[in-house]
């Protein structure tokens, strides 16, 4: 194979770290707030306020430091980046057990987002190393055992600290993560070492790319995507609750319908992927973000749950291989000496847009009410699709990828 005869086995290594990593991340979710009363914080605001802060802290650091670790991935080879993110990780994982106030466990989250990033690194890895013509179905493999950690890591979390307690399970997923550590070393293989850059000033990064307006589009894409579908997060249980007229289980509701979401993607991204690799990624990108805004305005008149949740499962699947197809759109669009640094750009920029959705999609429901927050976030979907489109139009050459 001349693209690279370990690929396939790359894609399944990386697709179980990063569901690893992705479950030891997320599992803390349900007991964050318990840990930091144990830490000696007891009035609810405060509680609230401090878990808000150490669960943002690692996606701020991750997101400074994702083109710096492209850039040395494209330095130094992409499996030496995984390494250092599995053991890092293994380690201040294993070090937040042993927190001993508030403090320290936001600094050590902090420490989290500046060594990790093993599902960013595996991205930019299964990107450079597939062969073009099967990147958007690896990349939606790989999406879709991110999106299963994400499912797991909160479901495991919700009853394991009554299992072994609370400390307890950040040891256990330090062990996790030093699984993934190992199995990086000993099974991936990194076919060639990345050409190096003769100038690895960001200035000149961009001045090597063929379509530089294309890849900005992309770039910006990716981060309206995730500020469109995080701003919807914070609104989702007290709609639920809305629809039942109050009548409890809200949060059961709303976990079921979120789960249903990432469900969708889950079963949709391979196949998006391969769709994308067929017909062109640009067009997948374009034709999934109008389902999806057109999905969002149907949920703003959602009359009651039932229907919600069916909206959310078929928009998770038309979301599915967004994130696949424009990370292979901006591999194909790239020179392999730089191309870690791009896509560690682009994984920033979707941290920008995690970060400031929440936050957004909580300030409109708090003051416009909660189903504006659907009708914004629409319109911000089918924006950015009519300005991919347009971009399309005006570069016709490249829209068949």
């Amino acid at each position: 194979m001349t693209e690279g005869t370990h690929w396939r086995r790359n894609l399944f290594v990386c697709v179980g770290g990063s569901f690893t990593t992705i479950v030891a991340m997320t599992m803390l979710i349900p007991y964050l707030p318990i840990f930091v009363e144990q830490l000696g914080v007891h009035d609810q605001a405060s509680v609230l306020r401090w878990s808000g802060i150490a669960y943002s802290a690692t996606f701020f650091t991750a997101a400074l430091t994702a083109p710096v670790w492209g850039a040395l991935g494209d330095r130094f080879g992409r499996k030496s980046m995984l390494i250092r993110a599995s053991l890092g990780m293994a380690i201040v994982m294993s070090c937040i057990g042993l927190a001993q106030n508030v403090l320290q466990l936001v600094a050590l989250r902090l420490l989290t987002g500046l060594l990790g990033g093993y599902a960013s690194g595996s991205t930019i890895l299964v990107a450079a190393q597939t062969p073009k013509h099967r990147s958007a179905w690896a990349l939606g493999i790989l999406s879709g055992g991110v999106m299963a950690g994400n499912i797991v890591g909160p479901l495991f979390g919700g009853f394991a600290p009554e299992l072994v307690g609370v400390r307890t399970t950040f040891f256990v997923a330090g062990g996790l993560i030093f699984l993934t550590f190992i199995a990086t070393t000993t099974l991936l293989h990194e076919d060639r070492k990345p050409p190096r850059s003769k100038d690895a000033r960001p200035g000149r990064t961009w001045a090597q790319l063929p379509q530089p307006a294309i890849v900005a589009m992309l770039l910006a894409t990716s981060s309206l995507l995730l500020f469109a579908t995080m701003s919807v997060e914070p609104t989702i249980t007290v709609f639920v609750e809305e629809l039942m007229h109050g009548s409890g289980h809200a949060s059961f509701g709303a976990g079921v319908i979120m789960a249903l979401g990432a469900a969708g993607s889950i079963v949709s991204a391979p196949r998006l992927g391969r769709l994308g690799d067929r017909i062109g990624h640009l067009t997948v990108i374009t034709g999934s973000l109008f389902v999806a805004g057109l999905l969002l305005l149907a949920q703003a008149a959602a009359p009651n749950v039932v229907v919600l949740a069916i909206l959310r499962l078929l928009m998770g699947a038309a979301l599915g291989g967004l994130m696949p197809a424009i990370t292979a759109a901006i591999r194909h669009r790239v020179p392999d000496r730089v191309v870690g640094r791009v896509l560690g750009l682009s994984v920033s920029a979707q941290y920008v847009g995690q970060v400031t959705g929440p936050l957004m999609g909580g300030y409109v429901g708090a003051h416009l009410g909660l189903r504006p927050v659907f009708v914004i976030t629409a319109l911000v979907l089918l924006a950015v699709a009519v300005a991919d489109t347009a971009l399309i139009g005006a570069r016709p050459t490249a829209a068949g990828s």
